[in-house]
């Protein structure tokens, strides 16, 4: 009996790890299942399983797919009705978890972190960055989860981050 119960558990155990999204399994996945030359329905089906395969990730494993740019050719090949519903899907708990992040964070790598940003934003600043209705929708998020989600301490340590965005968004009007 004892060595049934052992045996159920294992295989609950290996079963369970099995079916853990990693940034592996989401580039496995978008490998075999193209939305190209796929029907409407099909393609919906397969931006959701995507969707809900990111939002499944920790903070660091979204980076690291971000950063690999694991997504890039799925996200293009996309239409831009369906790239809209992708990110209205994934782009909550995205900066959700990046608030959540930020708030654990030590202040002092914390403080680090925004003047690494805040060095590359001023490199940057008075280039034309692609302002589409996307790229507006993730800063309209973003900055809906930092005000809401971020304690304090993180909104008074980012502040200057705020501040060198809208003078770089100011000097191209």
């Amino acid at each position: 009996m004892l060595a049934a119960i052992w045996l159920v558990a294992g295989g609950a155990i290996f079963w369970a790890r099995s079916v853990k999204v990693t940034p592996e399994t989401v580039k496995a996945y978008l490998d075999t299942h193209s939305v190209e030359s796929q029907s409407p329905a099909d393609r919906a089906k397969v931006i959701d399983q995507v969707a809900e395969q990111m939002n499944s990730l920790t903070y660091d494993q979204r980076r690291e797919v971000r950063m690999g740019k694991r997504l890039d050719g799925f996200f293009k090949s996309l239409t831009p009705e369906e790239q809209a519903g992708f990110l209205d899907k994934t782009l909550p708990t995205g900066f959700k978890q990046m608030m959540e992040s930020l708030n654990r964070m030590e202040p002092a790598k914390r403080k680090q972190f925004v003047e690494h940003t805040l060095r590359d934003m001023r490199e940057h600043e008075g280039e034309d960055p692609k302002i589409d209705a996307n790229a507006r929708k993730m800063m309209d998020q973003g900055f809906k989860s930092f005000y809401n989600d971020a304690s304090t301490e993180v909104k008074m340590d980012v502040a200057p981050l705020i501040e060198q965005l809208q003078k770089n968004l100011q000097g191209l009007r």
